[in-house]
């Protein structure tokens, strides 16, 4: 589908805003393109393994070699952050719940899965669990201030202050392909080159020093506009991580998270790629060399991109459009969890879904992010807090049957902690 002639104009504008960018991004493309072959095949090499695993306990005791892994992965999986009775009890009675209430919404329509629910008891109780909030300030404060700068010159950001974004949950079923979540990454579409503010946290790439770039660095993601359309479904808040609590065991073949674990790369090169045209096929060896591209800023496509609900939507890399990313061997699927364990991935990192499920069980998650205390993401809280106290789905999502009226909906009573309070918006005083 084809985006509007004004994108064109934007690739024009990005390129007149850097010196020599064509001269530079060239260069970078290809370093991108030589070191993007290389660790494709040590990913598919290493499968799972090559997605570090933290206990939660241990968090505050990783060295600086621990903690340079997971951020160049950008995925991490935390390990026993609930008890695994919590977590399977948690899912029990989202299944009652359901059926208490089985006029829900969820896909797929005739044996519902995945559910369109925010306000669930056991929903509300694992967001506010203190250990939960506390492994998200945990993955909050690995974002940084560039070299220099003090956080403390970021006006109203607090990252040992978590908040709570409202989000839904699965009970997958055996036996069932799913094709709702192919490789894709979420929190800004075009924004990411269209938002002057969001661009600046790709400014590395764009000057061509990318090997500089640090997804960890906060400015640009503070004030970033991730929704400029409304689109419904597109977070319009900082999240640092995506991320979900199992309430069952997972593994790789039983419809889990995949992820392309390296951000750096595939920031790198999914922000060059709208300049740069192939000149041999995609299912060619011959795309794997730098020569076969040609700078090009003619056309207003941005691979990836696409028109949707008033909006576009994406990064959805796929072969044909991104053959470099090798994404059929290093989409890679997330090592085994058990319930309580938390599987998290960086905003900017290129996840999906498995197709199948081959297990024999459920694989059922809630889906958590980490997100820190901002001006932005506060006055989202605020907007979301009204929904909870009416019932209503949070702002982010798309308007549709009410919770309110359901049996055994959660209410104040049921965030189980002080933080957690403070994370709904609930309490403003501090919580030390």
């Amino acid at each position: 589908m084809s985006l509007p002639p004004r994108f064109a104009d934007l690739k024009a504008s990005i390129a007149a805003s850097y010196p020599d960018f064509e001269q530079n991004a060239t260069r970078s493309w290809a370093e991108v393109l030589r070191e993007l072959d290389e660790v494709t095949k040590q990913i598919k090499e290493e499968g799972a393994d090559y997605i570090p695993q933290v206990n939660f306990a241990d968090l505050q005791n990783l060295n600086e070699e621990e903690l340079l892994r997971i951020k160049r992965r950008g995925s991490v999986i935390i390990k026993d952050i609930v008890p695994d009775e919590q977590a399977v009890k948690w899912k029990e009675e989202l299944k009652e719940f359901v059926a208490a209430n089985p006029t829900v919404q969820g896909e797929p329509a005739d044996d519902k899965q995945f559910f369109h629910l925010y306000w669930t008891k056991p929903q509300v109780q694992a967001r506010s669990h203190p250990n939960v909030l506390a492994a998200t300030v945990w993955l909050n404060k690995l974002y940084t201030a560039k070299p220099g700068a003090a956080i403390s010159k970021f006006d109203g950001v607090d990252l040992d202050v978590p908040l709570t974004y409202a989000d839904r949950f699965r009970i997958r079923k055996p036996g069932v392909g799913w094709n709702f979540h192919p490789p894709h990454i979420d929190g800004g579409t075009i924004e990411r080159w269209e938002d002057p503010t969001f661009r600046r946290c790709f400014e590395d790439i764009l000057t061509g020093n990318w090997r500089r770039h640090d997804p960890f660095h906060l400015e640009g993601r503070l004030d970033a506009r991730s929704s400029l359309y409304g689109r419904p479904n597109q977070s319009s808040i900082f999240r640092s991580f995506q991320g979900w609590l199992a309430m069952s065991e997972t593994a790789p073949t039983q419809g889990t998270l995949r992820v392309f674990p390296d951000v750096l790369l595939s920031n790198a090169y999914l922000i060059l790629r709208p300049f740069f045209t192939p000149t041999a096929p995609a299912d060619s060896e011959e795309i794997y060399n730098p020569a076969s591209w040609k700078f090009d800023i003619s056309a207003p496509d941005f691979p990836g991109i696409y028109p949707r609900d008033g909006g576009y939507a994406g990064p959805r890399p796929t072969p044909a459009l991104h053959p470099n990313m090798r994404l059929g061997d290093s989409m890679t699927s997330v090592p085994k969890v058990n319930p309580g364990d938390a599987v998290f991935w960086h905003c900017d990192v290129v996840h999906a879904v498995e197709t199948d499920h081959v297990g024999t069980g459920d694989s059922a998650v809630m889906y958590i992010p980490a997100v820190p205390m901002t001006p932005q993401n506060q006055a989202y809280i605020e907007r979301q807090k009204a929904s909870f106290l009416s019932g209503q789905r949070p702002p982010d999502f798309p308007r549709g049957e009410a919770e309110v009226g359901y049996v055994g909906v959660a209410g104040v009573d049921d965030v189980i902690s002080k933080e957690g309070r403070r994370a709904m918006g609930l309490m403003v005083d501090s919580v030390a």
